[in-house]
């Protein structure tokens, strides 16, 4: 079975690079340029001045800082108007991907290091590293954050995106119900699943956890199967095949997935993280894992005083492992006809001050080296709690494939169906974790064919 996944897996990416190829090629010539950028398109630079558009790659949940952000860079560069586009995280590289191929990119928009190989392998995104050097921004990011992103831009070590926020994983937890009910902080995994079955009362409609079944489910899971398994790296010793079908991931995914509608609502099945989230907020559901960015929104919800977000479990041997979470950032797109300008926007957010205010509504940890320094990140305790356990030596971070220009695909639109099956009973925890061992080795090996 795994075998024929992979013969289809090929073939379809082979269609759809021969489709994209003819397609880049039939545009460069219609158009009569080089062929260089995004659909043939090099872009210009403009004259710093205009109008650009911005894309928001989490539209809905951050619209609101970012117009207000907008608005402080308008009042400040008074000859550069910038029209805000808000797209929906889940719809986000479907939207970029068909804008690269049939035209409409804006000049600038978020570029994460999960989707950052895929847009770059089709030659989408302007060079940014001579911009940094030239720039106030200079020795000013976060080193970790910088060189993150240059490794997940698919091999060839240039910077695409400009590094605004990290996250982290969290499990956030009801203070309440849990000393109601007697039970320890959820600082173990053995704790954990203790605290989901003592919580729940499903007639009642009170579960212990909400686990997340739509987009975005597989690094959520990939997250619990490392953290209980204890296995810190995502590859063997020769980087050929992946570890996530190992025995003991596989049984770690079987008693994490075994947890929904046993404590869990049903509804779980297809949310997302919005969902997910809203769901946590206006019920009694004891514990969440998500990450920083719905930190205010638990705050809205509850006060500070009735949950409290930690880091992800301790596991074997006293040891904490999580797989990364990717860095966020914004890059300019090589078809962009002002190029100056969106250069010149995305200096001004990531700058102290906006990136701060950014972060902070975020609930993210900031890029900017003097942003991070602010008074907010102490008082909010998950962000601090993070970056504590990212710098104390107690964590170890398995660092998930984002240079595979396929990685996104795989991770969501290839397997978060069958992820759901394994939810529902009708796929095995070891099926579906060959599968996608399957399409990972695949993809390993062609991206180490194309880059040596």
């Amino acid at each position: 079975m795994i075998s024929n996944r992979r013969s289809s897996t090929g073939r379809r990416r082979a269609a759809a690079a021969v489709a994209l190829t003819a397609v880049l090629a039939l545009t460069a010539t219609a158009c009569g340029d080089d062929g260089s950028g995004a659909g043939g398109d090099s872009g210009a630079e403009g004259s710093g001045k205009g109008s650009i558009v911005f894309w928001d790659n989490n539209g809905g949940v951050r619209t609101d800082i970012w117009k207000e952000i907008i608005a402080e860079f308008e009042k400040a560069n008074p000859d550069i108007d910038v029209e805000y586009v808000g797209i929906a995280a889940t719809e986000y590289q479907s939207k970029v991907d068909t804008a690269i191929q049939g035209g409409g990119l804006p000049d600038v928009g978020g570029v994460g290091a999960a989707m950052l190989a895929g847009f770059a392998a089709q030659d989408a995104l302007e060079p940014l590293d001579e911009r940094l050097d030239g720039s106030s921004l200079n020795g000013k990011l976060n080193k970790d954050m910088v060189e993150s992103l240059k490794a997940a831009g698919g091999g060839d070590g240039t910077l695409y995106s400009i590094p605004t926020s990290a996250n982290n994983g969290v499990l956030y937890y009801r203070t309440d119900l849990f000393e109601a009910a007697g039970l320890d902080a959820p600082t173990t995994w053995d704790a954990f699943y203790e605290a989901a079955e003592e919580l729940t009362d499903s007639g009642s409609n009170k579960f212990g956890y909400t686990i997340r079944g739509g987009a975005g489910s597989i690094a959520q899971a990939l997250d619990a199967m490392y953290g209980q398994s204890g296995i810190t790296s995502f590859w063997d010793e020769g980087k050929e095949r992946t570890t996530v079908n190992d025995p003991e991931n596989v049984a770690a995914l079987e008693k994490y997935a075994a947890l929904y509608k046993k404590v869990t609502p049903a509804a779980d099945l297809n949310n997302d993280f919005t969902k997910m989230v809203a769901q946590w907020d206006s019920g009694t559901i004891g514990m969440l894992n998500h990450n920083l960015g719905s930190y205010q929104d638990h705050v809205k919800a509850f006060g500070a005083d009735r949950f409290r977000g930690i880091p992800q479990p301790i596991g074997p041997g006293g040891k904490r492992v999580q797989v990364s979470n990717p860095v966020d950032g914004l890059g300019v797109f090589k078809s962009s006809k002002n190029k100056e300008a969106a250069w010149k926007f995305i200096e001004f957010v990531t700058a102290p001050g906006p990136n701060s205010k950014f972060n902070e509504s975020a609930g993210q940890v900031p890029a900017h080296t003097d942003a991070a320094k602010d008074e907010w990140i102490t008082k909010a305790e998950p962000t601090k709690l993070a970056a504590d356990a990212l710098s104390d030596g107690s964590t170890t971070i398995v660092q998930l494939p984002y240079y595979l220009p396929d990685w996104n695909t795989i991770s969501k639109a290839d397997n978060e169906p069958n992820f759901q099956k394994v939810l529902l009973g009708d796929m095995s925890a070891e099926e579906f974790l060959d599968t996608l061992a399957g399409e990972l080795n695949e993809a390993q090996a062609e991206w180490k064919q194309q880059n040596g």
